[in-house]
């Protein structure tokens, strides 16, 4: 299948992207930038994978969500906070709408392409804090895509039942050197260890039982999950 990937520069899409090109005919590479506080240090990690599996990559800037939406995610909003990725207060990093936003575009960007899917990393663990990552909206959005377009573009969701331990062994299978993604979402020059997406990215290798090999500010034990219940 002649596919588009999402892909931002992180463990997961870039997991996913390296599966895509080994499964199908990549096409494109697709990032956004739209202001978050990580974006300049993701975009050339997706930038670099692209280029070496000879992938055309396009980045398209989407800088009204930085001015007009609320978020500590982005570079307008407030600090990033510390702990477990699936804390209550880790909901001040979601972008309202994100997925649904982007997914619109880059259908439109896969039907111009002459593509046949588009390909989303969106995983099990980003259920808990993400409503426009979880399956029923991933579905609905599927349906849309479908539905809207001549070519009746497949939204391809590889690891939604999968959680971030499965994907960082499908990158190991992969041989994906992960040092050459990103996650921290401080944006800073090392990851910091500390704030949800480190802490996710942390316990991934650990439950994985692969050597993280990200350099990391602070790498304090672990914070224990919440409870879900």
């Amino acid at each position: 299948m002649k596919a588009v990937v999402l892909l931002s520069g992180g463990m997961d899409s870039v997991t996913a992207f390296h599966q895509a090109v080994r499964d199908h005919e990549v096409i494109a590479a697709l990032s956004f930038h739209y202001g978050s506080k990580h974006n300049d240090c993701e975009i050339p990690f997706a930038r670099l994978h692209a280029q070496r599996a000879g992938v055309r990559h396009e980045t398209i800037d989407l800088g009204f969500i930085d001015r007009h939406f609320h978020s500590d995610l982005l570079s307008s909003g407030g600090e990033i906070p510390d702990g477990h990725y699936a804390e209550e207060n880790m909901k001040r990093t979601v972008v309202p709408f994100r997925n649904g936003i982007m997914l619109a575009i880059a259908c439109g960007f896969a039907e111009s392409c002459g593509a046949e899917g588009l390909v989303i990393a969106a995983h099990s663990g980003d259920h808990a804090i993400y409503p426009d990552c979880r399956e029923p909206f991933m579905a609905a959005m599927a349906a849309a895509m479908t539905h809207g377009t001549y070519a009746g573009i497949q939204l391809l969701r590889p690891f939604i039942d999968l959680d971030k331990s499965a994907i960082a062994r499908r990158g190991h299978e992969l041989d994906i050197d992960f040092r050459e993604t990103w996650s921290c979402y401080k944006g800073g020059e090392t990851h910091c260890g500390t704030c949800g997406t480190c802490v996710e990215r942390r316990e991934a290798f650990m439950l994985a039982g692969l050597a993280d090999p990200t350099l990391y500010l602070s790498a304090p034990p672990l914070p224990a999950a919440p409870s879900l219940a």
